[in-house]
């Protein structure tokens, strides 16, 4: 896409390349705004990161910083820069310099070379829309234009096969052969409190399993907890009207849990945490979180791609398969949209939807 207004390109762009604590003044700015906004911490984190990505790429294409508000033009090369097409001949191809991606990458700001995924694109376009939004300006990404591109490139995208990527659910099956693999140890003990916690209590994200605190574990009986999750999506976004933050950890997953919090000594701070030589550390991270669930998915032998939204998969499939009324479910999960756990139960595969067996007996 050529228009008459786009920035010309420098001869040399990547060689102006800031690093991310050189980054745009805007930019950086763009982000405190957004930090008093109150988002939840992965919200926060994942715009801050997609801010950097804003600057930098404009510092490397350019070689200035990242003007606020951002031309229109500015933000159709970004697109085309960073979404693949089909050309006549059949090739993928976009339009990023090679100089630049590579800069971009040993910058840390790109993970590898290449296009995005469209989901990617549209993330990265909706974080620059809010920063304009936040600071009262005139907001490019709202443009026809803009969004033509877009809604276009999403028809392309299907029109290739390409669909998003989800996490395979974690169901009783999957769950049981995990479980199996969690031995007496510390970490055993840890892990399957963990993937028990995650599981039984309405499929926890592994930012809520990460949070857990035990000043929220409340004793309801000889064989139960209440959880109160004080950390959920649906809490950070100011939603509570629907939100029901009481969550079970019942039977086996409170058996799992007084079996580890009696082996770490855990009496305050975050539930699930690091090991170093059998000893307790500080809390886990989300992304520790979703390095047991993988780890214990290869121990038992699994094939698909697990992580930790593989639980709260699983979760909405298992409940499903079983009976369970939606509002039962959606009142765990605190999904507030039934497209989306819809879109959960699919992800568990479409063979063992109870509605595919209508002709059997």
């Amino acid at each position: 896409m050529k228009r008459k207004d786009t920035l010309p390109a420098l001869a040399s762009p990547a060689a102006g390349l800031a690093l991310p604590e050189q980054l745009a003044q805007q930019a950086a700015d763009a982000v405190r705004e957004l930090l008093a906004e109150a988002a939840a911490a992965n919200t926060t984190r994942s715009y801050a990161s997609a801010l950097r990505y804003w600057a930098g790429w404009h510092v490397a294409r350019y070689g200035i910083e990242l003007p606020f508000p951002t031309p229109e033009a500015t933000v159709l090369q970004f697109l085309v820069d960073h979404t693949a097409r089909r050309t006549e001949d059949g090739r993928l191809t976009w339009e990023l310099p090679l100089e630049v991606d590579h800069a971009l990458v040993a910058a840390g700001l790109k993970a590898k070379p290449g296009a995005w995924t469209l989901a990617t694109v549209r993330h990265r376009v909706a974080v620059l829309s809010t920063a304009h939004r936040l600071k009262h300006l005139t907001n490019p990404c709202e443009q026809p234009a803009v969004r033509t591109v877009l809604s276009r490139a999403g028809r392309a995208a299907v029109k290739r096969g390409e669909r998003p990527r989800k996490k395979t659910a974690i169901t009783l099956t999957e769950l049981e052969a995990m479980l199996a693999t969690c031995d007496d140890s510390l970490e055993g003990l840890r892990d399957r409190a963990l993937l028990c916690f995650g599981f039984a209590s309405g499929g926890r994200r592994r930012s809520e399993i990460a949070a857990a605190d035990i000043r929220d574990l409340r004793r309801i009986g000889p064989q139960g907890f209440i959880y109160r999750l004080e950390h959920s999506k649906t809490q950070q976004a100011g939603v509570t009207a629907s939100s029901t933050p009481d969550k079970p950890v019942l039977e086996r997953a409170a058996l799992a849990m007084e079996d580890w919090l009696e082996a770490s000594g855990i009496a305050d701070g975050a539930i699930f945490r690091r090991l170093w030589k059998q000893r307790v550390g500080p809390a886990l991270s989300p992304a520790a979180v979703g390095e047991i669930v993988q780890r214990r998915a290869r121990l038992a032998g699994l094939q698909g791609d697990f992580g930790g939204h593989s639980l709260r998969s699983g979760f909405v499939t298992e409940a499903s398969r079983q009976g369970v009324a939606l509002p039962a479910i959606m009142q765990l999960t605190e999904h507030r949209a039934v497209s989306s756990v819809i879109g959960y139960f699919q992800s568990g595969g479409t063979t063992t939807n109870p509605a595919a067996r209508l002709l059997e007996d």
